[in-house]
C-alpha cells in the first residue's frame, strides 16, 4: 500500500512539474516580440500562411541584406514568390520536409554565403522549437533574431481553444524531446570543422 502511495505521489509531482513547464513555454511563445534589427539575412520557414509574405516584406525594407526560403515546394518559382531588384539576393531551397532538414540545408547556405545574423522566420507556435534546433545546427557565433508570425489557428486563449491547446501541447512536447536530445548530443548538427 505504501508503495502505491509513492508511485500516485510520484505521478502527481510529474504531472505538476509538466503543467508547470507547460506553462512556462505557452507564457514564452506568446512573449516572443520581433526585434527591430537588421541581419545578414533573412530566413523563411516556408509552409506557414504569411511566413512568406513577412519575410518579403521585411527584405524589402531593407531588414537583410539576403533572402533564404527554406523548404520551398519544389514545384513553385522563384519569380513567383519575389519579382524586382535584388533577386539576386534570393535564394530557394527545395529540398528540406522538416524543421531539422530546414536548419541543417540553411546551415549551408549560411555558411556558403559568409553569413553572420539571421532573422528567423516562422509561425508564433513553432518559433521556440525552430530556434532550439538552429542554435544547435549553426555555428556558434551565428546571431539569431527570432521573428514570430502569428497565425489563425493559434488563439491567445488557448486554454478554452482545443485546437489551440493541441497545437501548444504538441508543440511543447517536441520541443522538450529536442532539449533532452541536444542535452545528449549537443554537437550533433553543428558543421564539422574545416579538416575534421
Amino acid at each position: 500500500m505504501a508503495v502505491l502511495k509513492g508511485l500516485i505521489s510520484l505521478f502527481i509531482l510529474l504531472l505538476l512539474i509538466v503543467g508547470v513547464l507547460f506553462v512556462d513555454f505557452v507564457y514564452k511563445t506568446f512573449s516572443l516580440t520581433p526585434r527591430d534589427v537588421q541581419a545578414d539575412a533573412i530566413v523563411v520557414l516556408a509552409g506557414g500562411k504569411g511566413r512568406i509574405e513577412e519575410g518579403v516584406k521585411l527584405f524589402r525594407a531593407g531588414q537583410g541584406r539576403q533572402l533564404l526560403l527554406i523548404g520551398v515546394d519544389p514545384m513553385v518559382k522563384k519569380h513567383e514568390l519575389f519579382r524586382g531588384p535584388r533577386s539576386e539576393s534570393v535564394f530557394l531551397e527545395k529540398e528540406s520536409r522538416n524543421t531539422v532538414e530546414n536548419a541543417i540545408y540553411a546551415r549551408d547556405l549560411i555558411v556558403k554565403h559568409k553569413i553572420t545574423s539571421i532573422k528567423l522566420i516562422t509561425s508564433r507556435y513553432h518559433m521556440k522549437r525552430a530556434t532550439l534546433i538552429f542554435r544547435n545546427s549553426l555555428p556558434k557565433d551565428i546571431a539569431i533574431y527570432p521573428h514570430p508570425v502569428d497565425s489563425r489557428n493559434l488563439k491567445e486563449d488557448w486554454w478554452v481553444h482545443g485546437g489551440s491547446f493541441k497545437l501548444l501541447f504538441s508543440e511543447f512536447y517536441k520541443y522538450c524531446g529536442f532539449r533532452l536530445f541536444f542535452m545528449f548530443a549537443p554537437g550533433e548538427l553543428r558543421p564539422l570543422p574545416l579538416g575534421g
